[in-house]
């Protein structure tokens, strides 16, 4: 097992359970750190809190008291809790460091970590690199916001592979030496302002990817991004940007027909089974870090002439009377659903609602051009519904939730439509994670048969 070989901290608090701070919990005490555990949703009789005690650590459960922090060198925090939490606020006001468990994952690694963030395309990115590397036989294991806990995997990490994080603008803002070897970054648009509070709050924890980053470092870009294109021009990193809109001497690129990395043709496009613009882009960041990371042609191509999508991101479900279903449930924002429509050109029928965060959905009304019905659901039903008319829309049916949704939809459906689970909205009014959503989409369209 590896172990933490640059944290100097002696006391440390690890605030807010789930697996993130289960596992820098177990990581720190393995390392014989002394640990005080404060989370306010466990219950003291939780098996977890026995299991840490038994290991250890003083647990407090139930609330937070600022006592807490006697004698605290550092927290390590669950990246979900927000920064105005009242042991956070008080942590600050102490000058106590406040990180999330990604920088002790960067601790543990002796090999090369790729480090991918953006707001959307992540997890799509994340894992079509890891599967081009598997592929051309690289040593390879995955982590991060997709699902797995970095340090967990980086403790099992041989010294000969790599490991691809998918990194999330929660995680990022908690890093102090934290650097990946090879950092990906996909786009930037407003997301997460419940969290961050400004758009460069925001914009101030993606860019951290890079910020500890050397010349010996590698920095993939989006050079269609605007906001991307000046930030990084702060990086020391190697820089190799990407782009779906023009040629690129020093980067990847592609054209109507094909892919290239600087000169080198890389496949045809029309050998590529992922759908959507936006997943190009997902695929020109992917061959870029595996190939830095050692990837080869025939990995690359045998990847992206069989890899259909990511669950609950613009999946294909099922073909039921030639009607074609798409789960694109992990669109909780308006740029992924306009991705998601700007992915086919046939008529489509949309279902979208979810938690209403405040915002309007006005931006949606250029990419509803070949939507022939809108099913809403959700909190922001009425105000998507208001859209739709907007948008000259004749079908639009407001429903109770995603079964209610799905068979509505398929009612008003003709052969060859495409039926399109993207809300544009987080889940967390009627659902507790995107994935849940989806899961529910996919039982419903299944019950259709």
């Amino acid at each position: 097992m590896n172990k933490l070989m640059d944290f100097p901290y002696t006391h440390i608090l690890v605030l807010g359970l789930a697996k993130s701070g289960t596992a820098a919990a177990h990581l720190l005490l393995a390392n014989e750190k002394k640990v005080r555990v404060n989370d306010m949703k466990t219950k003291e009789n939780d098996a977890i809190v026995t299991e840490l005690k038994m290991m250890g650590a003083e647990v407090i459960v139930g609330s937070h008291p600022v006592s807490v922090l006697e004698d605290i060198e550092i927290i390590v925090k669950n990246p979900g809790i927000p920064y105005d939490n009242s042991i956070l606020t008080e942590a600050v006001r102490r000058d106590i460091p406040i990180i999330t468990e990604i920088e002790l994952a960067g601790q543990l690694v002796e090999g090369s970590i790729i480090g991918i963030t953006g707001s959307n395309g992540k997890t799509t990115t994340t894992t079509l690199t890891t599967e081009i590397l598997r592929e051309s036989k690289h040593p390879v294991k995955v982590a991060g916001n997709i699902g797995l806990v970095a340090t967990e995997v980086a403790q099992t990490l041989a010294e000969n592979e790599s490991l691809v994080l998918e990194l999330s603008s929660f995680q990022l803002l908690g890093i102090e030496k934290f650097k990946p070897k090879i950092a990906v970054l996909l786009n930037i648009f407003e997301a997460h302002l419940d969290y961050h509070k400004t758009m460069e709050n925001y914009k101030e924890a993606k860019f951290n990817l890079f910020k500890n980053q050397t010349e010996d470092d590698y920095l993939i870009y989006n050079a269609d991004d605007l906001q991307i294109v000046e930030a990084v021009k702060q990086a020391s990193s190697k820089k190799i940007p990407f782009s779906i809109n023009k040629r690129l001497e020093k980067g990847i690129w592609a054209n109507d027909e094909s892919i290239f990395f600087k000169d080198e043709k890389i496949i045809d496009r029309k050998d590529i089974v992922l759908v959507g613009a936006h997943n190009l882009e997902n695929i020109l960041a992917s061959i870029a870090a595996a190939k830095l990371c050692g990837a080869n042609n025939d990995g690359i191509y045998k990847v992206l002439t069989t890899f259909t999508g990511v669950k609950h991101r613009l999946q294909f479900v099922d073909n039921i009377n030639d009607r074609l279903f798409y789960n694109d449930s992990k669109a909780t924002n308006v740029l992924a659903t306009q991705k998601a429509l700007s992915s086919f050109e046939q008529e489509t029928i949309l279902l979208a609602g979810g938690l209403d965060r405040g915002n309007e959905f006005g931006d949606l009304l250029p990419f509803l051009q070949h939507v022939k019905a809108m099913i809403t659901f959700g909190e922001t039903k009425e105000k998507l519904k208001k859209i739709a008319e907007e948008a000259n829309i004749e079908t639009i049916i407001l429903t109770k939730d995603i079964e209610d949704a799905v068979r509505k939809a398929y009612s008003v459906s003709a052969a060859n439509d495409v039926i399109l689970l993207s809300p544009a909205c987080a889940s967390w009014d009627q659902y507790r994670t995107f994935e849940e959503r989806g899961d529910m989409f996919i039982k419903a369209v299944h019950k259709l048969l």
